[in-house]
């Protein structure tokens, strides 16, 4: 399989290119998802792909999202290319492994955030004020310590450029409505939960996560990408301390490879280094590994 930045399907129109995801409207009812090998970092699109970093995200997603289908609806149709419209059978090779058919939904304008650790922007809140996005916390936290209870602090979404932004719950609230806000805090915290167990188990510590859902006709679905090194903060159980930063298994090696020749979060980010590009590609490949107990082939 080769590296995808980019795709060309002409035979449907291109609805949106994100950050890594392009997707297709191949109806009315349904759209095509891509995932393709680009890598954001401080929402800045790096000029370097990670090898097949999008059929790990997407393989990834796919096992979360059966794994709680008891939990809460998803949007996937089908998950193979001999199960897509006819159409997209030139396109076959490419689409392997990292594209999804998936029900349309109307997104809800705020990710969904929970935090079982405090570390990131959450520490930085923390030392200054005490509180994470409104969530006062017990006095005298080392970083990276385990919260007593994961703790809800969504965000907006920002467009391709942009930095999303913690809000605090009242403004999420005035954004999706109480009730539909309830829903999804709750069900936020239940996935969290029960992926932080499952995780554990495997070696994993999972620090912070983002969800998304969608509006359909028929309720709420769990959409987009779900638990990835994109949208997760994955820690190795094994020497887990307290008290200072921790290995990752996700795309905060790039981050703090980033700062540390002071990048400034705005585009143009520079290159990456082989090095840097193959470390990357094997930390993804460790956590599906891990998560989902499964080996890693192309």
């Amino acid at each position: 399989m080769n590296v995808v930045t980019t795709t060309d399907i002409k035979e449907y129109p291109l609805a949106s290119r994100g950050k890594v995801r392009d997707i297709y409207e191949l109806s009315p009812e349904t759209l095509l998802i891509v995932t393709t090998d680009r890598l954001s970092a401080f929402d800045v699109v790096l000029p370097d792909p990670i090898p097949h970093k999008g059929i790990i995200l997407n393989k990834i997603t796919i096992f979360w999202m059966n794994r709680f289908a008891g939990l809460i609806g998803n949007h996937l149709l089908a998950t193979e290319p001999a199960d897509f419209p006819a159409a997209l059978a030139p396109h076959a090779d490419m689409l392997r492994g990292r594209a999804v058919v998936v029900k349309k939904a109307r997104p809800l304008p705020i990710e969904c955030i929970v935090r079982g650790y405090i570390t990131g922007s959450g520490w930085k809140d923390y030392q200054a004020t005490g509180s994470v996005c409104g969530h006062a916390l017990p006095e005298g936290l080392a970083e990276s310590a385990m919260l007593a209870e994961p703790i809800f602090t969504p965000s907006t979404k920002a467009d391709l450029g942009s930095h999303d932004e913690n809000i605090t719950l009242a403004a999420a609230k005035d954004l999706v409505g109480v009730e539909i806000f309830n829903q999804v805090q709750d069900i936020s915290i239940a996935l969290y939960s029960a992926a932080r167990d499952h995780a554990r188990q495997r070696g994993i510590l999972i620090a912070d996560t983002k969800f998304e859902f969608g509006l359909t006709d028929n309720g709420l679905l769990l959409i987009d990408e779900v638990l990835t090194p994109d949208s997760s903060r994955f820690w190795p159980a094994a020497g887990y301390q307290p008290g200072r930063g921790q290995p990752s298994f996700d795309k905060q090696y790039v981050r703090d490879w980033l700062t540390d020749i002071g990048f400034n979060k705005k585009p143009p980010a520079p290159h990456m280094p082989e090095e840097v590009i193959q470390r990357t590609r094997s930390k993804y490949i460790e956590a599906y590994e891990f998560l989902t107990g499964g080996k890693f082939e192309i």
